[in-house]
Formats: structure tokens, sequence, C-alpha cells
């Protein structure tokens, strides 16, 4: 596990490369394509990393890297479901102890789900997935929240059509 300092000097240097691709993009599926494809690559451990966007009462897929996903969530399903029904972010060391944990990919043993938001409402959720057991901690959320405030130039008119 990286150290604190590592961790967060991590954490900076993903911001700046973040900042590079997203920069003043206001398309929200391109924004999200790229911080999914960033965080697959740069982060160790990973086995998926993407978006499930808020659509009615459930989260629908959206931009990801990884193996294929769940399609809908229902809120309050799952990690997912979970995060974006109460609005806090999920870290979870062992998915398999998570009750009512969804497995979209059976080599998943541990989860970080950080719902997020623009001015009308709950926009989606981050997921990440880690083959390893207490892969995330409080480090990564922080580190992570950061690169998710870049979505807040993105346009989600056609989410909410």
């Amino acid at each position: 596990m990286a150290t604190t300092v590592e961790q967060s000097s991590f954490y900076k240097r993903l911001l700046l490369q973040a900042e590079a691709l997203v920069g003043d993009e206001t398309d929200a599926i391109a924004n999200m394509a790229n911080l999914s494809s960033l965080l697959f690559m740069e982060m160790d451990r990973l086995n998926w990393a993407g978006f499930y966007l808020a659509q009615d009462q459930q989260l629908v897929l959206g931009p990801f890297q990884g193996r294929p996903a769940c399609i809908r969530i229902d809120m309050g399903k799952g990690v997912c479901g979970t995060a974006a029904l109460t609005g806090e972010p999920q870290i979870v060391l062992d998915v398999h102890q998570f009750p009512g944990h969804i497995a979209c990919d059976a080599a998943s043993n541990s989860e970080l789900v950080i719902p997020f938001y623009d001015e009308q409402g709950l926009v989606g959720v981050l997921d990440l997935d880690s083959p390893e057991r207490g892969r995330f901690d409080a480090g990564d959320l922080g580190g992570l929240q950061p690169l998710l405030n870049l979505l807040q130039a993105s346009d989600y008119g056609f989410l909410r059509r």
C-alpha cells in the first residue's frame, strides 16, 4: 500500500493529466470516456473504471473501461445504487460482505463508488472495481473527488430529456 505522501503525489499528477484531457470540453460523454480511460490506465490493481448515469429510478451504464458490465442498476441496489440513493460515497473493502452486492464481474473483490451532481441533482456515480480486497481507502476518495469536480462544466442535458 502506498504511503500517504505517495498517494497524495499520485493524485496531484492524475488531476493535472485529467485537466489536460477534459480542459474546457463540455461534452459529458467525451469527458467521462477520457476520465474512465485515464483512471483505468493510471491506477494500479483495477479491473473496471467507469460511470453509471442516473435515469429515472435507475443507473444506466455510461462510459467505462474493463470487462462488460451490468447495464441497469436500480437505485438503492448494490454498491452503486446505494451510493446513488444515499448520496454517500461507498468504500467497500470486500464486496462479498456488502448486503445486496451485484456481481457484474466475479473477479471484483473491492469497490469504490462516488456519486456526482450538477445543479439539477444526481448525475451518476463513478465506479471503480478491483480484484484485490481492501484496495480502496479514504485517500483514494479524497484524491478522486477533484477529478469528478472537473465534470461540473459538462452538459448533462441529454440525460434529462
